[in-house]
């Protein structure tokens, strides 16, 4: 029996039939399975400004496929106007409510399957998460990226460039004409961020998970063939539903593992890390994603490059055959008898697969021809990261893989960021930025603008930045984020003093505060737990049960 039948067939069911007969469907369209779509649109995110027609198409498929197609809306916040204020603490947090309110309307309602359409940084992983938590079959599509903008500094500009050019004026580097030409020339229009930022990260991951079709995880947000795509992923998921082919029977250990190294070949976002700790947290998984993220990333060679390590954008990683020939490449060290979402395994996909475009070779090399022989994401530990922190050595200069400098430090975001911008930040510091993590922040805030102010005043080359918040997929330079325990927690990075000498060593895989056990051991002794920042409201509950970055910035009840 279909989860719909439950509630829509039976004389003694006309009370259900009767309140959705009200909203215009028919007594066919309720004898047919019910796939809830879970639409993320709004004009708050240009990731998400086309879904509207994409979950038309979507709603064309499913019909086509014998199906009834159920839209409800899913909030989603743009990481972009979080940036730099009040409303970044409310980013990661949003994930665990795109998660919650799935689930509740998938049962609610009892949807027979779902499709899940949302773009962006939080939102994929929250509706992965939830398709994991259900356990009914869904597929997950997004909107697609957004096309590069005028060229600027040597690249196609973004939103981000914008950041980094007020960086540079502040330093003298360009005049304020150029500054605000910007504006009207970064974004040419709608989509994921253009470069392979946390948003695109999670689609590219989406699709080596298995949980997108081939190709519908990085098709241009503007496409004919992103159209084309939704209509298909509607006639699948109906073929899903007659097969019970659910989210746990794709999201297994061995699919996370192809994830995981997918991420590593592309350097992918390091934020990439916690979702897919929090998404295999969901389906019951025991995989240790952290320690297969620093065994696998010693091994794993990047055989892709996009933006920002590279001048070259998602999309044209795309048309030289995007996750698939990267897949295909790779699949020798992959489990390619993991299901997905076209009722095939990954090695039949592969061997099905037919490119749209020839290979350029730009974007994506083979195993034979790699970027570098170890993953662009690295795993962290040390005395200043006892239960980890994670970078991103595929994004930056191989002259910063071994970096030691002055810690210079600020108990916020905002702090730092200041300090950039007045030129107290000089060659050699190491800025140290706490009291940002999930529990601290709260909501684990980004350190975005002061990582493209430190590039746009010319110091990405010359400084480090460490902290217990997050980064931006877009951010270079050398860096070290997720570092647990936080702050709040009473974690080391909370006793580091202005001019202690911190050591970060990529290839050693460590970063360490270069002060003696002793003197850390007094400093954590006398350390004072600080307030809460939020007591009340959605942040009050957050920062009293979420875990570390460590864990994925779960939730976790028994904190309460």
């Amino acid at each position: 029996m279909e989860r719909s039948e439950k509630i829509l067939q039976g004389l003694g069911n006309q009370y259900y039939r009767a309140t959705l007969k009200s909203m215009g469907f028919t007594t066919e369209d309720l004898k047919r399975p019910v796939i809830g779509i879970a639409n993320a649109w709004s004009e708050c995110v240009p990731g998400h400004y086309n879904l509207r027609q994409v979950a038309q198409r979507v709603k064309d498929g499913i019909y086509r496929a014998g199906g009834t197609p159920i839209e409800f809306g899913v909030i989603g916040g743009c990481d972009g106007m979080g940036q730099g204020h009040d409303g970044m603490h409310y980013i990661l947090p949003s994930r665990e409510l795109i998660a919650n309110s799935i689930e509740s309307m998938a049962q609610i309602n009892l949807f027979d399957g779902l499709v899940l359409l949302g773009s962006c940084d939080k939102i994929v992983p929250g509706m992965l998460m939830a398709a994991a938590r259900l356990d009914i079959p869904c597929i997950f599509l997004p909107g697609g990226p957004m096309e590069g903008g005028v060229e600027f500094d040597g690249r196609q500009a973004d939103q981000t460039s914008s950041t980094e050019a007020y960086g540079m004026l502040s330093a003298g580097k360009i005049t304020e004409a150029e500054y605000v030409a910007l504006e009207d020339t970064a974004c040419p229009g709608c989509g994921s961020c253009s470069y392979l930022g946390t948003a695109n990260t999670m689609c590219a991951l989406a699709e080596a998970l298995g949980m997108t079709l081939p190709d519908g995880g990085l098709a241009p947000a503007t496409s004919a063939v992103r159209m084309m795509m939704a209509e298909e992923t509607g006639v699948k998921i109906m073929e899903l539903v007659e097969k019970q082919i659910t989210a746990r029977k794709i999201i297994t250990n061995g699919s996370i593992r192809n994830a995981i190294k997918a991420c590593l070949a592309m350097s992918g976002s390091t934020n990439a890390v916690m979702h897919l700790t929090a998404i295999a947290h969901e389906a019951g998984l025991d995989i240790r994603v952290l320690d297969e993220f620093d065994t696998l990333s010693r091994t794993t060679p990047q055989i892709a490059k996009m933006n920002p390590a590279c001048k070259y954008n998602v999309i044209d990683f795309y048309y030289d055959g995007g996750v698939p020939r990267l897949m295909e490449n790779l699949q020798t060290m992959l489990e390619t008898d993991a299901m997905t979402v076209t009722a095939h395994t990954l090695a039949e996909n592969i061997a099905s697969h037919k490119y749209r475009y020839p290979a350029t070779g730009l974007v994506n090399h083979t195993m034979d021809d790699p970027f570098g022989y170890t993953g662009g994401v690295a795993v962290l530990r040390g005395n200043l990261a006892p239960d980890t922190g994670i970078t991103k050595p595929g994004a930056f200069d191989k002259s910063l893989h071994h970096f030691e400098g002055e810690a210079i430090c600020f108990d916020s975001e905002e702090a730092a960021e200041e300090a950039i911008l007045a030129g107290k930040v000089r060659d050699g510091h190491v800025v140290v930025i706490r009291y940002e993590g999930p529990k601290g922040g709260p909501g684990m805030r980004e350190m975005y603008k002061a990582m493209k102010y430190l590039y746009g005043r010319g110091l990405s080359k010359t400084t480090a930045l460490i902290t217990d918040g997050r980064f931006s997929g877009t951010n270079n330079g050398c860096f070290v984020g997720h570092i647990s325990p936080e702050a709040a927690e009473g974690g080391p990075i909370a006793i580091i003093h202005d001019g202690d000498r911190i050591v970060i060593d990529i290839e050693s895989r460590r970063l360490d505060l270069m002060v003696p056990q002793e003197e850390i051991d007094a400093r954590l002794k006398a350390w004072k737990r600080p307030e809460p920042k939020f007591k009340k409201g959605w942040l009050g509950l957050y920062c009293k049960i979420a875990a570390s970055g460590s864990e994925g910035a779960v939730l976790k009840f028994d904190n309460l």
